[in-house]
């Protein structure tokens, strides 16, 4: 009897996905695994999103609050880790909801990795500590290709993207990625109206901060440079050091939170495997999950 086949369910930051996700586990007996770079570190839960404890107990969660913030972490090794916990998912006769907004992360399981240099831990530091425009300008120089397709506000992909520049000699546009998924994918792309996702990301952003986000950030310890670039952190930290005040600080996080929402959505509009399911305001989780089964055909 074959495996069960994944789930994903993608979609902007705000947007609901953790609900859903959890709804439709609960029904055809799955277990979650996160594709977000920032929720798989431990701490942070406020600033990240986290699903709260009621649903973390809910249905088995991987991938979620498992790294400590001091570590790096990247593509690669989220692949290698994700599709281990996918394998033993399947095995248990489960089937694997794959829930998350970082693209990159999910097109790593759906399409696979270029073969590309692993990350060099001294230059990526050096990189890392360079303003991000003077990145991109170096960029421009040695790969216009990658800077016209690439999203230059994502530090993250620009300095992969230099440092396979440097580590090579060759242009990081051409190592290509397969342009279809390595098989067929189960998913959906979750979206709601621009006004709507923008009401509840203000409020989301509301409500971290009543909830206590501020002093999660000041006890944060050891915070390497992947976990310190969510969004918030280098905020709430300027928020702390009184260089700026709340209001500003919530203004910044609440811009900040709705452009990655705005390049999430381009992203995910691309990815034509997944199927669109608009979502009504204030639709039910688990309306929403049962529209997702329906869809899938599940």
């Amino acid at each position: 009897m074959s495996s069960p086949a994944p789930i994903t369910i993608v979609g902007p930051t705000g947007v609901g996905k953790s609900d859903v996700a959890v709804e439709v586990a609960e029904r055809l007996g799955g277990e979650i695994v996160g594709a977000d770079a920032f929720q798989v570190y431990r701490g942070l839960d406020l600033l990240t999103a986290k699903p709260d404890a009621a649903a973390l107990a809910r249905v088995p969660h991987h991938l979620i609050g498992e790294m400590p913030l001091s570590e790096t972490f990247d593509v690669a090794r989220y692949r290698s880790l994700a599709e281990a916990r996918i394998a033993e998912i399947a095995a248990r006769g489960r089937v694997a909801v794959i829930v998350g907004g970082t693209g990159l992360y999910v097109r790593a399981l759906t399409h696979g990795l270029a073969d590309l240099p692993g990350a060099d831990a001294t230059l990526r530091a050096k990189l890392e500590d360079r303003p991000l425009d003077e990145l991109v300008a170096e960029l421009s120089q040695l790969d216009p290709e990658a800077v016209a397709r690439m999203d230059l506000k994502n530090p993250r992909r620009v300095v992969r993207a230099l440092e396979v520049c440097l580590l090579t000699g060759k242009p990081f546009s051409g190592f290509r990625e397969q342009t279809a998924p390595a098989q067929p994918v189960r998913g959906v792309f979750l979206t709601r109206g621009r006004d709507e996702l923008c009401a509840r990301i203000d409020a989301r952003t509301a409500a971290m901060f009543a909830a206590g986000v501020v002093g999660e950030v000041r006890g944060a310890a050891e915070v390497s440079a992947t976990a310190a670039q969510a969004i918030g952190f280098r905020e709430i930290q300027a928020l702390l050091r009184r260089e700026i005040g709340e209001a500003e600080c919530v203004a910044h996080i609440r811009q900040q939170t709705r452009q990655y929402a705005k390049r999430q959505m381009t992203w995910f509009r691309r990815e034509s495997h997944f199927t669109p399911l608009l979502l009504a305001d204030a639709e039910p989780a688990d309306v929403v999950a049962q529209r997702v089964i329906d869809l899938l055909r599940l």
